[in-house]
């Protein structure tokens, strides 16, 4: 005896189905993706007047495919943007691997610039040497431009702190009187 499928069974065969269509479509993209980043990196390995490529910004799967043709290639890659969506790769020569400066710059969003990164080098070594003259000169001494005590006369007066020193008495019943000596030897003799 056979039994026809319920309609809920259809419809989950018919959803299966279209999913493992979608699954194979994806795939296919992917190997299309793959095989379209394989002949541009190659190209651009041939073309030896390039040392770098920008490509266009893509998806999280796409940059991880284009970095593994990269390296399987012998090339560096960097990837540089904000958002996921609008990242980016970069690819560079091992040859002409980027700097951190460029790196940096890069991670700015800005353009890579060697002429304005060779003069902050030299800004920053000047900068260097003159510390470092002036560490060998020693401590520089301040003095203040007034006296604190001048400064603060009218408020505590000028022998204040004289008279203060003289009126101090010691307080005899925490000193060393009769009484404490005693404790003392009779503690040591139990």
């Amino acid at each position: 005896v056979l039994i026809a499928p319920s309609l809920g069974d259809r419809v989950r065969l018919q959803q299966a189905a279209r999913l493992k269509k979608l699954q194979e479509q994806e795939k296919q993209q992917k190997v299309e993706f793959r095989k379209r980043m394989e002949k541009e990196v190659s190209d651009f390995i041939q073309d030896s007047g390039q040392i770098k490529k920008k490509f266009q910004p893509m998806n999280k799967i796409e940059r991880s495919i284009l970095h593994d043709v990269v390296e399987v290639a012998g090339l560096t890659s960097f990837s540089f943007g904000e958002d996921d969506d609008c990242r980016y790769v970069m690819i560079f020569k091992k040859e002409f691997a980027p700097s951190d400066e460029e790196l940096d710059s890069y991670r700015r969003g800005e353009e890579w610039d060697p002429q304005k990164a060779e003069e902050k080098r030299k800004l920053k070594e000047l900068a260097q040497r003159q510390e470092e003259e002036a560490a060998q000169q020693g401590p520089v001494v301040v003095s203040p431009a007034s006296d604190y005590k001048d400064k603060y006369s009218r408020l505590i007066g000028k022998g204040a702190a004289k008279d203060a020193a003289h009126m101090l008495q010691a307080n005899k019943t925490y000193g060393c009187g009769e009484a404490t000596v005693r404790l003392g030897v009779a503690g040591r003799g139990a």
